[in-house]
């Protein structure tokens, strides 16, 4: 006569004479709080309307320095227009630096910087 035994039979009698024994000082941390993980993304900054005029302010001088003797307002507009609010606020803080052209240049290159550009420039 055979005898068939489920899996988790054999799987309960091949285990039942593992027994893990902790040595003696040794204790066993207990169940820590749960980990959230949220998972919605942070909110973009808000941009106040001081950090919006310096963020411009940049911009004003970054488009001037490609287009001298032009007014650069409408230019700007566009730039402004096409950042996200995190740009915003990250122009507002470069004043004066190297980073400002390549923020610039990254928002110029977008679709609706660049066509809003091509317009100012026809007219």
């Amino acid at each position: 006569m055979r005898l068939i035994f489920p899996a988790a039979a054999a799987a309960a009698l091949l285990l039942s004479g593992c027994v893990a024994t902790i040595p003696p000082g040794m204790t066993i941390p207990g169940p820590s709080a749960p980990v959230i993980i949220d998972p919605t993304p942070a909110p973009a900054p808000d941009v106040g309307s001081a950090q919006r005029s310096a963020a411009a302010q940049v911009v004003n001088i970054e488009m001037a320095k490609r287009l001298p003797g032009r007014d650069v307002a409408p230019y700007t507009a566009c730039v402004m227009n096409n950042a996200t609010m995190a740009e915003i606020a990250d122009l507002a803080t470069l004043s004066g630096s190297s980073a400002a052209a390549d923020a610039v240049a990254a928002i110029v290159q977008r679709p609706g910087a660049s066509q809003c550009i091509s317009r100012i420039a026809v007219a």
